[in-house]
């Protein structure tokens, strides 16, 4: 497909353009995060990229060190408990999503499409199946997360990944690019533990 061509050129453009224009704020989060609490810069985790291959994505850490490994924060019981305070602004504006820039510039990830999923949430890798949302490229941002993100029913969020998939090209990529500063700004679907709550309705269109 042509347009993943120009997909990767423009994800190669900005994400280099990314980490130059970025390199302040990036060192500011690190002094941050090595203030708060004991332990590394980045956190690594293994995900699901296209056609359901695993990479490892980078995220700035939010969580303690002795946070059970490789469990969704919606399964955690009393996932504040968990969450670092710098971790706790990092989440709500997304920052701890900006190192995702390295995975995008390797080739992981691109800047548009569906969330990669854990490589053990076989739950909603098997409903992205479904709607062949496996075999495009995952992304920083996409249609389902500014659609409800955490509350969003995995049923709902595979179907969402479903649409992009079927409907990627430029319009939605811009859509996606632009909702998504949009729901930053308002904090949207953002939901600490939870996960589901969300009436299946209850989508921008």
């Amino acid at each position: 497909m042509f347009y993943l061509k120009v997909k990767r050129f423009i994800d190669i453009l900005l994400s280099t353009l990314g980490l130059i224009l970025l390199l302040p704020l990036f060192l500011i989060l690190i002094i941050a995060i090595k203030l708060d609490t004991e332990g590394p810069i980045l956190f690594k985790q293994k995900r699901v990229g296209i056609h359901k291959s695993h990479f490892y994505i980078y995220k700035f850490r939010t969580m303690r060190i002795d946070t059970p490994k490789d469990t969704p924060t919606h399964l955690l019981k009393n996932p504040d408990q968990w969450i670092t305070k710098v971790g706790k602004f990092l989440r709500a504006t997304s920052l701890d999503e900006l190192p995702q820039i390295i995975n995008i510039l390797k080739g992981d990830m691109s800047i548009i499409g569906p969330r990669p999923a854990l490589w053990n949430q076989f739950d909603l890798i098997a409903e992205r199946d479904k709607y062949g949302a496996n075999d495009v490229p995952v992304g920083l941002t996409g249609w389902a997360q500014i659609n409800g993100r955490d509350e969003l029913e995995i049923e709902v969020k595979a179907k969402l990944d479903g649409e992009y998939a079927k409907k990627i090209g430029p319009s939605m990529d811009i859509r996606c690019f632009f909702g998504t500063i949009f729901s930053v700004l308002r904090s949207d679907g953002v939901l600490e533990g939870g996960t589901g709550v969300k009436a299946k309705g209850e989508v921008i269109k």
